[in-house]
């Protein structure tokens, strides 16, 4: 299944919280109201639900749908930004990251030799 989303055409968030009792279906129609794009596409579509403790992913592959879901018992998921991310910030997300904060550490370089 990992395979399948880090080969996938490209990860679109939908930002406004979904009512994630919608299965395939329902995501599917709300992929084509709100982004205006096919799910047949290959992309993966990212949904959250109002209390951003939860989150459903949607794709296409070859032979058919796939719905992934993931429950926080602790925490939350950090507020989405509606449209496109990379396929390592979509891991990066699922695991409670907060993407709009760039966290970078200086690094020093030193003479070597």
């Amino acid at each position: 299944m990992l395979a399948t989303i880090l080969s996938a055409a490209a990860v679109y968030v939908v930002a406004e919280p979904v009512d994630l009792r919608k299965s395939i279906d329902g995501l599917a129609l709300a992929v084509e109201g709100s982004l205006g794009h096919s799910p047949l596409s290959g992309a993966v579509f990212v949904f959250f639900n109002r209390g951003r403790d939860k989150v459903k992913l949607l794709w296409w592959d070859r032979h058919g749908f796939w719905l992934a879901y993931k429950r926080l018992e602790n925490g939350r998921f950090r507020k989405p930004v509606q449209g496109t991310i990379s396929r390592s910030d979509l891991l990066l997300l699922l695991e409670g990251v907060d993407l709009t904060v760039a966290r970078f550490r200086a690094v020093r370089a030193g003479r070597v030799g």
